[in-house]
């Protein structure tokens, strides 16, 4: 080994130069930086989430049972609606508290990635019902306007009040526990729930004061205009992440202008970025660097990493390195997504390191 200052070891090494101050990172292993692969095992808060949810379950459907046989005494298509609701809202309770128990199971050979997206179909199927619930209550309002049926609004406003209650402890509850979409969207059922009901003791008692039988269809096409607004967001989050499009206020301009900023990064090209679930990020692309052993890039991986993770919250990454004269036309060294889509056989004409 040769011995000397820093002028000599920099005559010596070429790629001291290029390193910069990237070469005072340690020399962590190649492959372990080159692949980030991680499902998230049973959080903390599992066990507390998984509490709430049965509470919430069995409450629901308590006053499920008393609003549908409120709602047929008192010919209240509100009360009716409402129990439609519930039943909607036990459903995605259900589904929300399996997707729970899902999400804590890790990792196999057959589901690679865990189970993190089972929070997200959870919370698409549940906006989804309520889209469909929102417009069957407005079909049925606009019946009832032409044809008005009388109600009895004290029976309303009693069965509201009850509701009220037990919708607001239990969207309190969600609330504390409302990390991801799928829990999320349990909290916007609940929260609508106390909303709702709370204008149908409203709607009670304007029809107990004008006796204006109107106010009750009127009252559910306003639930049902609540029911839609806050699914569809929910709706287009979810697809997004079951699509595998950027997360939600990710830009690749950034992440791409962040890590070309790294020493030693020529160009960053292929890049794509994805949400595993609703609270993990993905990112795979190629990077060109100068035309040095994998050893001596290990500094410049690690570097794109903390960048990524720190910047951007993306903790699973796959990068794949290019020398600079790899191809002369960058296009050349992927295959394009409409030839993947349509079956392409095409490769690359040599071989990266991964």
């Amino acid at each position: 080994m040769i011995e000397g200052d820093g002028a000599s070891a920099d005559a010596l090494d070429p790629f001291n130069a290029l390193r910069g101050p990237l070469a005072r990172i340690p020399n962590p292993g190649y492959t372990i930086l080159m692949h980030v692969h991680a499902a998230p095992g049973p959080g903390k808060g599992a066990g507390r989430t998984q509490s709430v949810l049965r509470f919430s379950l069995v409450a629901t459907l308590a006053y499920v049972a008393l609003t549908f046989v409120a709602g047929l005494r008192a010919h209240s298509l509100a009360l009716l609606s409402e129990a439609g609701h519930n039943v909607s809202d036990f459903l995605a309770l259900l589904l929300s508290f399996a997707a729970v128990y899902f999400q804590t199971r890790p990792a196999d050979h057959s589901k690679t990635f865990g189970y993190q997206r089972a929070g997200v179909l959870a919370a698409f199927i549940n906006a989804a019902t309520l889209i469909v619930i929102a417009v069957w209550i407005g079909i049925e309002a606009v019946h009832r306007l032409s044809a008005p049926v009388a109600v009895q609004p004290r029976l309303m406003m009693i069965v509201a009040a009850a509701g009220v209650v037990m919708n607001g402890v239990i969207a309190a509850l969600l609330w504390g526990v409302a990390r991801d979409v799928n829990m999320r969207s349990a909290f916007l059922h609940m929260a609508g729930d106390t909303l709702s009901t709370a204008a149908v003791i409203a709607g009670g008692a304007g029809i107990l004061l004008t006796g204006q039988n109107w106010i009750d269809p009127v009252l559910s096409l306003l639930i049902a205009a609540l029911i839609l607004w806050s699914s569809i967001g929910i709706v287009r989050e979810t697809l997004n992440i079951l699509l595998e499009g950027a997360p939600r206020g990710v830009s690749l301009n950034e992440i791409r202008t962040g890590m070309e900023a790294v020493t030693g990064v020529m160009n960053v090209h292929d890049l794509h970025c994805w949400s595993l679930g609703s609270q993990s990020r993905a990112l795979a692309c190629h990077v060109t660097i100068a035309d040095i052993p994998p050893s001596e890039s290990a500094c410049i991986l690690e570097k794109l990493n903390h960048v990524l993770k720190d910047h951007f919250n993306i903790c699973h990454t796959t990068i794949q390195f290019e020398h600079e004269n790899c191809c002369q036309d960058l296009d050349g060294c992927v295959v394009p997504m409409e030839e993947m889509a349509a079956g392409g056989d095409a490769g690359h004409p040599h071989g990266h390191a991964h």
